[in-house]
């Protein structure tokens, strides 16, 4: 189970990137949401969407598996 953070401003692909509070490439503090604690990426993307961070993707760097673009 990991802390999980969806950042509030998209990236240039149109995204609001989630990531595992232990990457590298969080957001500062004031850019970010806290979306709990999930068992895995894609529960975590779900739940970003479902709080309106749409569209949502995994960080390429520690949620791999949910990156889609």
């Amino acid at each position: 189970m990991s802390r999980y953070y969806v950042h509030t401003l998209t990236d240039d692909d149109g995204d609001h990137e989630v990531h595992k509070s232990t990457c590298s490439r969080l957001p500062k503090p004031g850019n970010m949401a806290d979306l709990g604690v999930h068992s895995n990426c894609a529960s975590a993307v779900t739940e970003a969407e479902r709080r309106g961070f749409k569209p949502a993707d995994g960080c390429a760097h520690c949620s791999e598996t949910c990156h889609t673009s």
